[in-house]
């Protein structure tokens, strides 16, 4: 499952830590550095205003949780596999919480690290108390990645009760009807994987619509539903997306064996 199925971030370049000493301004200025830097997608210019910014106070929250995500950035498919090191992330997520544990995005994100790291009872032990509480913001995606790491844990049942609770908290929750697809196919439940397939694709959203992986998944549902026109359809979309990507190459291989 690629990083970016998982659903970490969330107010991490909207919210700034409080400060009182100057000390306490440095590593909020530090902070205020690491996110202009992240957004410009100078990763590790990011993480090293980061670490300074830690380093002033080492209770700033909000840093150690921006370093998680920057962290999840380097692991995804585009970065080099070497810059890619899950127990970093964990290390910055679990910062964040010992800082602040009422921090719900940070407890999210560690969710998405340990669901990485296969470690799904881990995963479902942070995520299903965050799922259930409602002062938190985005329950789309407490329920969405609930629902992942139930899926790679092989708990389909579970994963779609998860799932569908996470798109009927945001309808236009792509990530979530694409791994509600994902797991009624792996029920064998093609007609409801198809369904959620296409309102993952239709989702109102450029993202959602281009998602290379949901086509590919649409047009493998549709093959061991005998619907070869359909398949070839999503097949030829997810390679004209971008034909060099791992997904791109299958779905041209696909569409070969279709000719």
């Amino acid at each position: 499952m690629c990083v970016g199925c998982g659903i970490a971030s969330g107010a991490v370049l909207g919210c700034k830590p409080r400060s009182s000493t100057p000390t306490d301004q440095r590593s909020l200025g530090e902070y205020d550095l690491a996110r202009d830097s992240f957004q410009g997608g100078k990763l590790r210019e990011a993480l090293d205003h980061v670490q300074k910014s830690l380093k002033l106070d080492a209770d700033n929250a909000d840093a150690a949780y921006l370093g998680a995500i920057i962290h999840l950035a380097f692991c995804n498919p585009d970065a080099r596999a070497t810059d890619c090191h899950f127990e970093e992330a964990e290390r910055y997520a679990r910062k964040a919480l010992d800082a602040n544990p009422d921090h719900r995005d940070a407890r999210n994100t560690l969710g998405v690290i340990l669901t990485h790291e296969r470690r799904f009872d881990d995963a479902i032990a942070v995520l299903k108390p965050l799922a259930g509480d409602i002062l938190y913001v985005s329950p789309e995606k407490s329920w969405g990645n609930l629902g992942w790491a139930y899926l790679e844990k092989g708990a389909v049942n579970e994963a779609i009760d998860a799932l569908r609770r996470a798109v009927a908290a945001q309808p236009v929750f792509c990530a979530g009807w694409y791994k509600l697809g994902l797991a009624y196919e792996k029920k064998g439940e093609l007609g409801a994987a198809r369904e959620s397939l296409t309102k993952c694709i239709e989702t109102p959203r450029p993202e959602c619509q281009r998602m290379q992986d949901a086509f590919d998944a649409r047009g493998r549902v549709a093959l061991k539903q005998g619907l070869r026109d359909e398949a070839r359809t999503d097949f030829e979309t997810c390679g004209s997306i971008s034909p060099t990507t791992p997904v791109g190459v299958r779905c041209a291989v696909q569409l070969k064996s279709l000719q």
